[in-house]
């Protein structure tokens, strides 16, 4: 795979971050000596240290020796993070992708420019294992930016180009999302432990299976229902376990924690 020959410097390496910089060095997309990592407390990213990458808590450092910006920072901070680097950032050389939830592109451009590129990306956690699924997005005359968003990201899972309007529900859906299965796995694993096996051994089982019912779907284009239809007899275990699940609120609990998820997204950046 062809490395990216520009630097690349994520500012705010904390959970997402560190995810991020994990699937693109393990992709192989970027050699660890063009990545800077920034972040207040730099303990947790020596394992970065260790292996070349640049650790460090000057952002304005990082956008100094980086043409690819990553900010990943929280809401609260972005403000700060964006006054701070501001009037180092060049519209010629640099683009900006944002992780930061909520925040729009044109707050960005009113902080730093109208000229400069931004793109909106959500990733999720399963980064690091190059298995995520990240949302994009970006104005139209920042298309040549969107593309190289959609090469970064591509390497680390697949990518998903949306409109704007868009970002807010797929942080509920991807971001918040992965949480949401793995909860659902961790049950299934509970189950298993209440028929028999083992906690380490139903969760191995649970996971593998899950990871089985979603390859099906995201491998082969499969609706759902199909797939269930060939494991539901009548009368059989299947079904009758489903039907329990449902009369309990399998479904509801599922769709009613990704609408929530999405309102409270809504709250998080306010202008």
């Amino acid at each position: 795979m062809e490395k990216i020959k520009d630097k690349i410097a994520i500012i705010g390496s904390g959970n997402i971050g560190s995810a991020i910089a994990q699937g693109l060095l393990d992709a192989q997309i970027i050699t660890a000596n063009k990545l800077t990592l920034t972040k207040r407390k730099l303990e947790s990213l020596d394992k970065f240290s260790k292996i070349g990458v640049k650790i460090t808590s000057d952002n304005i450092e990082a956008v100094k020796n980086s043409t690819i910006i990553i900010i990943a920072v929280t809401p609260q901070k972005m403000d700060v993070v964006l006054d701070e680097i501001k009037d180092f950032i060049n519209p010629k050389k640099h683009l900006i992708l944002s992780i930061i939830t909520g925040a729009e592109i044109s707050h960005f451009k009113e902080k730093l420019g109208e000229a400069v590129q931004v793109v909106r990306v959500m990733p999720n956690t399963a980064i690091a294992i190059k298995e995520s699924m990240t949302c994009i997005s970006a104005n139209k005359e920042d298309e040549q930016a969107l593309k190289t968003a959609e090469i970064i990201f591509n390497t680390v899972g697949k990518t998903a180009i949306i409109n704007e309007d868009l970002m807010i529900p797929a942080t509920a859906l991807v971001a918040c999302g992965i949480a949401f299965f793995l909860r659902a796995i961790r049950a299934a694993g509970q189950g298993g432990t209440e028929i028999g096996f083992h906690a380490e051994d139903a969760i191995m089982l649970a996971a593998q299976t899950a990871k089985g019912a979603a390859s099906l779907l995201a491998n082969r284009g499969f609706h759902p229902e199909r797939e269930i239809d060939k494991v539901t007899t009548p009368q059989g275990l299947t079904i009758t376990g489903l039907n329990q699940m449902e009369h309990h609120g399998f479904s509801s609990a599922m769709i009613t924690g990704i609408v929530s998820s999405a309102k409270r997204a809504e709250t998080i950046f306010k202008k």
